[in-house]
């Protein structure tokens, strides 16, 4: 369970980290290099809390961060900028996990907000697959009817079956370079590049801001629940603070940020792993493993999707967040009180649209705050 725990984490979203890191300004270089400097953190981070708590702690990189990361308005000072905000993040979850009234003020963030922004975020990925099919159907329509069909069998393998369908496209499809086997056999060894780290304003509210919030509200939070939900009582400050450091660690190197897992967390935490709940930490242990290993080869799978037209690759990505996008549609518009705040949340986060070099995200969030609170208001001097 622990090595199909890594290969689904990995498979199934490593094209949305992938596309949200080169949004950003990183080159090929620097996106393996994230890429590893994320997987290893993750899986080390994994090893050292499972074992430390004896809990089945599942660790991810942060899937909604990168697609935040994605649709995000490119900042003046480009991925330095990125890494900047990236370690902001970073000490902000650390914050989050030892300071209690931070935390509490990122819990007391609606949930009707903080899913529309998500939502608002995801959408422009998630229309990759019809542009896929649109660019190309001989390209693209194999990687939808993949995930499609094997999805109706068994969720958890329709990105991975995406995946595949997408290298067979790529190896049988596409005519490839003279000198591709050359390229791939030249980044078996893995090289992590260090980015010396620039901050400005429009960066720490574009980019650190939301990636924090999205990621404390979509991951950590609800990795928590996963565990309680499986019968386990662990302390959260400690968790948030330590997956905080790890993303401190990763960041120079281009990590955009790593946090509890929240849907392959139910894999380790679950009977699947183990019949004895004691012994299931050590899914979550090999997992890491499993990760780190991943991280070792991140050079070589970017170098093997950069043969490919991109439009593709941003396909298998928004393949993996449709279920997201659905999930925090559906809680963002849930409840009638909120709904017209989401809504506004929603469409100015969707618009991608920024203002002050601010990206739509931060404006989205503060609209809806805005006119959730008028709502808040007027129901108030009306009763």
């Amino acid at each position: 369970m622990g090595l199909l725990t890594a290969f689904v984490g990995f498979a199934s979203s490593f094209a949305v980290v992938l596309q949200g890191l080169t949004a950003v300004g990183a080159t090929e270089t620097q996106a393996a290099s994230g890429l590893m400097a994320l997987c290893i953190s993750m899986g080390l981070c994994a090893i050292v809390l499972s074992l430390s708590t004896r809990l089945p702690v599942s660790i991810a990189w942060s899937t909604p961060g990168a697609a935040l990361l994605a649709s995000s308005v490119p900042v003046a000072g480009g991925f330095a900028t990125a890494v900047g905000s990236f370690l902001v993040c970073g000490v902000l979850v650390v914050m989050a996990g030892l300071w209690k009234p931070l935390g509490r003020a990122v819990a007391a963030i609606p949930a009707a907000l903080a899913n529309a922004m998500l939502a608002g975020v995801l959408i422009g990925l998630c229309f990759a697959p019809v542009k896929a099919v649109a660019f190309d159907p001989l390209l693209g329509l194999p990687i939808v009817l993949a995930w499609a069909i094997v999805g109706s069998v068994n969720r958890l393998f329709a990105v991975p079956a995406a995946l595949l369908a997408f290298a067979l496209v790529l190896a049988f499809g596409i005519d490839m370079p003279a000198d591709a086997v050359a390229r791939l056999s030249a980044t078996l060894v893995p090289q992590g590049e260090w980015v010396s780290p620039a901050f400005t304003t429009a960066g720490l509210v574009s980019i650190a801001l939301p990636l924090f919030i999205v990621t404390m509200a979509s991951q950590n939070i609800p990795g928590i629940a996963v565990l309680k939900v499986n019968g386990y009582e662990p302390r959260p400050g400690p968790l948030f603070a330590t997956t905080g450091v790890f993303s401190i660690l990763s960041a120079p190197f281009g990590g955009h940020a790593v946090n509890l897992a929240a849907i392959t967390a139910a894999m380790c935490a679950g009977e699947d792993a183990h019949r004895d709940p004691a012994r299931r930490y050590w899914a979550a242990v090999v997992a890491g493993a499993g990760y780190v290993v991943f991280g070792l080869l991140a050079a070589s799978v970017i170098a093997f999707v950069r043969l490919a037209p991109p439009i593709l690759i941003e396909a298998v990505a928004g393949l993996a967040l449709i279920g997201a996008f659905a999930g925090s549609a559906m809680a963002a518009f849930k409840e009638p009180d909120s709904r017209e705040a989401a809504a506004v949340t929603f469409l100015v986060t969707a618009s991608g649209v920024g203002f002050a070099g601010i990206s739509g995200a931060f404006w989205g969030l503060l609209a809806g705050g805005l006119m959730l609170a008028l709502a808040r208001f007027t129901r108030a001097r009306r009763h």
